[in-house]
């Protein structure tokens, strides 16, 4: 409920204060005198668009604080916890508006976004006027009324989930295929690569052993040709043959020479063993360095081979073998796509099959209530005056979504054997108001914990109408709080509290202000509404009449 308005420095109002109450509220006043401003006002702190020149001139800025009293359960509050801001049983709005077109706004003294205002607003304030288009004229809230009448918040859930586990199942299924159709592109390729790799077989480490034993072998051909002729030097066709005669011949005249040989031989012996032992190494070299030409012509092949086929792949030759898991691995989902896909469109048409049993239900439900709605606003036709119109909600079926298979239009026909259409065509403006002040009152039960204000909702309507238009104005207010800004006697006598607005010059500056209204002032503010600027003792008499209902 919207429990103070306080205005300062906006248009033609330098500071006002409103305290409003629960239950019908009516502003009068003539025209001119500013009740617009009050509604601009409101809808600059809720965040809503409108005059981009909002500050009174003169001054440095404008400001709008506006206080509500959320009871508890009220949709504003889950706003306020997503939006990080205080939460508590009093909300406070603040707005200024700086004369050099900037704006700040706070909600519970904390800085917030005009989106956090406007999101707030949704849940504190509805407006209502003949050119309401968010309603009536627009038929993309056509819906959101009748499924507010419908009130079956479940049917709506379940929808949701569904179309959102169809749209899942679907982006599943898509992925699938994209994935599965770039695999075949390709796969020519994966085959033959896959088959080139399993062919060569490579191993981790296997190019590294490859080119060390390229390199041994290679090496080992270009010297085994001086240690064999360096052998063969060693050996007993050599020096060891030539030490061997040398000793044999010593040996011979070493006792003649009697001991001066001695050392000689010992150390020829010497010589000999250890050049025995060099030409074992030697020959154990050889050995080594033997191999068959095949093996290095076999073992260049394989190192040539896994290196090109790295360089093919653009990858190491020890990632050979990861590269090829991988590839097996895309062939196989390519090999199992078919089942795959099977089982994705499966899932498909089942998350199809619940969401259209689920949106089948909501739209049987809402024809029902779509019956049930038309009954009821019927009803409330009769005391404005409407009794022979014909309102219908019509609804058919349209592209799937997450609010189902449905869309919702109110159509009209406000005269006998008129042919139907949409409101804002066939309506007058009189007739649109009372059209929607019907539904309002259809609707009341789901418009708990919300302040509605109606706009000049009255206009165009007197008499008898007007009264049975104030009179449903009040049921609303009920419960709840209603402001209504009204040039209808009938209206504004219904009310429980009354406030004029009015316009005055102070110090050469027009100013706007609202005066709340005793008994005795009402009398005569009501009286002027029925007589205009002269109040006759007749208007008195009839707007005690009036008030005493």
């Amino acid at each position: 409920m919207l429990r103070t308005l306080d205005i300062r420095d906006i248009l033609i109002i330098d500071h006002l204060e409103l305290g409003f109450q629960p239950g019908l509220n009516v502003l009068t006043g003539e025209t001119g005198a500013g009740k617009s401003i009050l509604l601009d006002s409101l809808g600059f702190v809720l965040g809503w668009r409108g005059r981009a020149e909002l500050v009174r001139s003169g001054a440095e800025q404008g400001e709008v604080t506006a206080v509500f009293d959320l009871p508890e359960g009220h949709a504003a509050l889950a706003v306020l916890e997503e939006a990080g801001l205080p939460v508590d049983d009093e909300l406070i709005m603040r707005r200024v508006n700086r004369n050099d077109g900037r704006k700040t706004a706070w909600v519970n003294d904390r800085r917030c976004s005009g989106e956090v205002l406007r999101a707030l607003s949704e849940t504190l304030v509805e407006l209502h006027g003949q050119h309401d288009d968010r309603g009536l004229l627009d038929p993309k809230g056509h819906m959101s009324v009748l499924d507010a009448f419908l009130d079956r918040p479940k049917l709506h859930l379940k929808t949701q989930q569904t179309w959102k586990e169809l749209l899942g199942a679907r982006k599943s299924l898509s992925k699938l295929e994209a994935a599965i159709a770039a695999v075949r592109e390709e796969e020519d390729f994966l085959r033959h690569a896959v088959a080139e790799l399993d062919d060569l077989d490579p191993e981790p480490g296997e190019e590294a052993v490859l080119d060390t034993q390229r390199r041994k072998m290679q090496s080992a051909e270009k010297i085994r040709d001086d240690v064999a002729r360096a052998h063969a030097m060693l050996g007993f066709e050599g020096a060891e043959g030539v030490i061997s005669e040398a000793i044999r011949w010593l040996d011979g005249v070493s006792e003649q020479a009697e001991g001066q040989l001695d050392a000689v031989v010992s150390g020829l012996s010497r010589a000999l063993d250890e050049l025995g032992e060099a030409s074992a190494g030697v020959e154990r070299c050889l050995d080594n360095l033997e191999f068959n030409t095949s093996d290095l012509e076999n073992c260049e092949e394989r190192l040539f081979a896994i290196r090109a086929l790295a360089r093919k792949h653009n990858v190491t030759p020890d990632a050979l073998g990861t590269f090829a898991v991988e590839l097996r691995a895309r062939l196989v989902a390519l090999d199992a796509g078919d089942a795959q896909l099977g089982e994705a469109r499966a899932a498909v048409s089942a998350a199809e099959a619940i969401y259209d049993n689920a949106a089948q239900h909501l739209s049987d439900e809402r024809r029902k209530a779509a019956k049930r709605l038309d009954l009821a606003v019927t009803a409330e036709l009769a005391p404005l005056k409407m009794e022979r119109a014909v309102f219908t909600t019509q609804v058919s079926e349209t592209t799937a979504g997450a609010t189902g298979r449905d869309a919702v239009a109110f159509t009209v026909a406000t005269n006998p054997g008129a042919p139907s259409g949409p409101l804002n065509k066939i309506a007058s403006g009189g007739e649109l108001s009372r059209f929607l002040l019907a539904l309002k009152v259809c609707l009341s039960n789901e418009s708990q914990g919300i302040t509605m204000i109606f706009d000049e909702i009255d206009r165009g309507v007197g008499g008898a109408t007007a009264d049975a238009v104030g009179r449903r104005l009040a049921s609303l207010a009920e419960g709840g709080q209603v402001l209504v800004v009204t040039h209808s006697p009938q209206v504004a006598a219904l009310g429980g509290h009354h406030w004029r607005v009015e316009k005055n010059v102070v110090n050469e500056a027009t100013l706007s202000t609202v005066v709340p209204l005793n008994e005795s002032e009402r009398t005569d503010e009501i009286a002027r509404m029925i007589s205009g600027d002269t109040i006759t003792d007749e208007a008195r008499a009839a707007a005690r009449s009036l008030l005493a209902g």
